[in-house]
């Protein structure tokens, strides 16, 4: 092996010990959950409901932080809004007006016509924000295409507008992206987040489009948008599959680990139905000292977050010995986890093995405590823990509450580490 490989073999298994050691425990004194959406829109963009007015609903659920991301844009400025041009509206603004009252709305006359300003991301914060229990991030959804394929980026935490970057596949569109967001995370020193949003939306984005991505740590692996086929279909993979593809692959060649977000992606909520963009159906639970933005963008990049459609997870650990799972019981609920990951090649095997044998599930454990204890030749072990409880509101028929814990890179032993290095 040459010199180059046996660096980076050796960066990568670093990496993967300082992924266990960060993604362990720390005490209740010392960090918390704290619940959050990173995928949200207003009438900002397109959605159908004041920003104050989403944010409130957030926060009366109990949500701690939530990111405004509407589309190529940000809540800054002047923007207004006509409800005598939408179906609906007058009754939308009928119930701003008697939730917040007259001197919170402000009503303006623009060409003979009546309209509403909307209030910026600054308003919203003074109102309902509150140190330690609910921080509003400011994002955006930067939303492009290539050709007749949507491609979207989510940016959170960002500091000034990024407008779509264009390109020449999907692929260079999606990596243009990519790197103005870490640009101005580099130029600002901001904690700023990008992420990959519903590669299955209009089938957008393929696997290897997932694969070959560079710089980018994270993707939705659930969306509780109504049409981004989240379950794939007859010839396209599940983006739980996608992501156990585009782990082992990377994974394999050393590259750091995808992390699974679940989103909501709200547009509708004056109506609430299967077939509606509904809020309040997927999210990530993320373990932080505190609630402020940079405690919050590092636990989720070194992957101290599960997320989930309603499965509550009172712990995970992760050490060098393996991974353990202590849900919290609802009356009635079972459980069940199921650890999935892909082992390495072993002597003599073909290391171009097919995508049939990536993803596999290593063990299931019932009950409400489950641990994996690694054997070592793993690439990498993630854990879906799936109830037998319906999902309140979901965005496909029979779905259950379920979550996701991320991925780990357990260390090879010292043979196989030993092995790996000889020329």
């Amino acid at each position: 092996m040459t010199k180059g490989r046996t660096s980076a073999a050796a960066l990568a298994l670093c990496a993967a010990l300082c992924a266990l050691a960060t993604a362990t425990a720390s005490s209740a004194a010392e960090t918390r959950w704290w619940k959050g959406n990173l995928h949200t829109h207003t009438l900002w963009s397109d959605g159908d409901e004041f920003p104050e007015v989403v944010l409130a609903q957030y926060k009366e659920r109990g949500y701690h932080f939530v990111a405004l991301s509407d589309h190529n844009t940000l809540p800054q400025g002047t923007r207004t809004w006509n409800p005598w041009q939408v179906p609906g509206g007058p009754a939308v603004l009928a119930r701003y007006l008697e939730r917040f009252g007259e001197a919170w709305v402000d009503l303006e006359e623009r060409v003979g016509q009546r309209t509403v300003r909307l209030k910026g991301i600054d308003e919203c914060r003074q109102l309902l924000e509150e140190p330690g229990r609910f921080l509003i991030l400011q994002a955006e959804e930067i939303t492009d295409r290539f050709e007749d394929r949507p491609v979207h980026l989510n940016a959170t935490n960002l500091v000034e507008f990024i407008p779509p970057q264009g390109g020449s596949s999907v692929l260079d569109v999606m990596q243009r992206t990519v790197d103005a967001v870490l640009a101005q995370r580099e130029r600002t020193g901001e904690p700023i987040m990008v992420h990959l949003n519903h590669p299955n939306f209009v089938w957008g984005i393929s696997l290897q489009d997932l694969i070959e991505l560079r710089g980018e740590r994270f993707f939705e692996v659930y969306n509780g948008h109504s049409r981004v086929n989240n379950e794939g279909d007859a010839v396209r993979p599940s983006t739980e599959r996608m992501w156990d593809v585009a782990l082992s692959l990377r994974a394999a060649t050393g590259r750091p680990l995808l992390f699974g977000l679940a989103v909501d992606d709200g547009h509708d909520y004056q109506e609430i139905g299967i077939e509606h963009l509904n809020a309040f159906r997927g999210w990530v639970m993320v373990r932080a000292e505190s609630l402020e933005p940079r405690a919050l963008v590092e636990a989720l990049e070194r992957g101290d977050f599960y997320a989930s459609t309603g499965v509550e997870l009172r712990k995970v650990t992760a050490n060098e010995g393996g991974i353990g799972i202590e849900i919290e019981p609802r009356d009635g609920a079972t459980y069940l986890t199921r650890f999935i990951g892909t082992r390495r090649a072993g002597p003599g095997e073909d290391s171009e093995r097919t995508t049939a044998q990536y993803g596999a599930v290593l063990a299931e454990v019932p009950g409400l405590v489950a641990r994996y204890d690694f054997r070592g030749d793993e690439l990498y072990v993630r854990a879906t823990v799936v109830s037998n409880r319906p999902q309140q509101n979901p965005n496909r028929e029979g779905d259950v509450e379920r979550a996701w814990t991320q991925p780990v890179s357990p260390p090879q032993p010292r043979s196989n580490q030993s092995r790996s290095n000889q020329p």
